[in-house]
């Protein structure tokens, strides 16, 4: 027997919707499901000719600090493929756009809350441009070798989920090769 949904209910505020679910589970038993609507996302590895990596130090409102992170963004419509929303981020919130992209798949950063999905990607062979922020993007790029990147992380100072996820996926593809 499938999970099936007996009555659903969404609402929206903001950027997030947000649905409950009743559900009569596989046993017969009834459950209330919610979770959060989100837009899928992209997350950017950005690597200079001096292998070096472009990070953020951006203001996040909602935890009231300064993070590390890697440049990223929410796909604003559905008819938007993720590489073409990684490209944008990637010259609004460096300054640079790459030459070449590595796609590094896509994960659920909780699944068990949300249903965002964030799409992967490393570029490289960078070139300035023109940075272009949102009005309430407050940031600094840092330029970090991979040491420097893998330091910050095992000290537990970089903690930007989706920056994670890209470093270990890129690290994994390009041990493999």
């Amino acid at each position: 027997m499938d999970w099936k949904i007996k009555h659903s209910t969404k609402q929206k505020v903001d950027r997030f919707g947000i649905t409950v679910d009743q559900v009569i589970l596989p046993n017969g038993d009834e459950k209330t499901f919610s979770y959060l609507d989100f837009a899928k996302g992209v997350c950017i590895l950005p690597i200079t000719n001096n292998h070096e990596v472009i990070c953020l130090r951006q203001y996040r409102h909602a935890i009231n600090s300064w993070q590390w992170e890697l440049p990223a963004g929410m796909i604003d419509r559905e008819d938007e493929l993720p590489i073409e929303v990684a490209k944008r981020e990637l010259e609004e919130e460096t300054g640079h756009v790459a030459e070449h992209w590595l796609e590094l798949g896509s994960f659920y950063p909780s699944p068990g809350s949300t249903t965002e999905e964030i799409f992967l990607f490393a570029a490289a062979g960078l070139k300035p441009t023109e940075q272009k922020l949102e009005n309430s993007e407050t940031l600094e790029l840092h330029y970090l070798t991979m040491e420097e990147l893998k330091d910050l992380v095992l000290q537990d100072e970089f903690k930007h989920g989706a920056g994670l996820a890209a470093i270990l996926r890129y690290k994994f593809t390009t041990d493999e090769q």
